[in-house]
């Protein structure tokens, strides 16, 4: 493995048939199936509704209003991998914009996720590639600093290694820890199939107050039929 004080370039990745099935299932459905985890903060939203990403996340951490080392992980980065960029939250500079975007699809990169700001957001849209961001920014940034690439950092919440697999839909973005994605997708599998049932059951008539036990509940509370 190749690790410099900055940037580890050999990770351990899924396959690629565990990443599309992971593609295939909604955020929601993953995280509950995960026990509850993995959801990152609410504030991290895609640019515009109905895009969807998944793949091999690549932890970057950043100085904020500087984009330097975000322009090494293009370069670091492999086919299907997704950037997750951290900038300590920084929002008032649009570090990604539509060249970076270009190169990341020459690339063959899945997308990126950040806490920072994005800008060129129609650009982006009209090229097809999934931005999840907190912000948007027409400001420009510095090309000074370096940062970390492959590094595991706290993003949002959740405790990010290089290698674990991401997750973004109109919902949310849910990060799921690279040796649980077996077990995650068979589970949020399960979970589509009762819910499926349940759905068939509601429409025979049947209540959530029923299916749920909920009614056994409200009356513990004091509220009858």
């Amino acid at each position: 493995m190749e690790i410099s004080k900055h940037v580890i370039h050999d990770i351990e990745r899924v396959s690629k048939d565990l990443v599309e099935s992971m593609k295939a299932l909604p955020t929601a459905t993953i995280h509950e199936a995960y026990g509850g985890k993995g959801a990152v903060s609410h504030n991290i939203k895609p640019i515009r509704t109905g895009m969807k990403l998944c793949g091999t996340v690549i932890p970057i951490k950043t100085r904020p209003g500087d984009n330097l080392i975000v322009h090494k992980a293009i370069y670091v980065a492999q086919p299907g991998d997704v950037l997750l960029v951290d900038t300590s939250s920084f929002v008032e500079a649009g570090f990604w914009g539509g060249i970076m975007t270009e190169a990341a699809q020459q690339r063959g990169i899945a997308g990126l996720v950040t806490d920072g700001a994005v800008r060129d957001t129609d650009e982006i849209a009209q090229m097809d590639f999934p931005v999840f961001s907190k912000g948007i920014s027409i400001k420009g940034t510095t090309k000074t600093c370096l940062g970390s690439i492959n590094h595991p950092i706290i993003f949002e919440g959740v405790m990010v290694q290089p290698g674990d697999v991401i997750v973004g839909d109109s919902d949310g973005v849910v990060v799921v820890a690279r040796k649980d994605v077996p077990e995650v997708i068979e589970k949020a599998r399960n979970r589509e199939d009762k819910e499926k049932e349940i759905g068939s059951q509601l429409r025979q008539g049947k209540t959530t107050l029923e299916l749920y036990g909920l009614s056994k509940l409200l009356e513990r509370e004091g509220l009858e039929e």
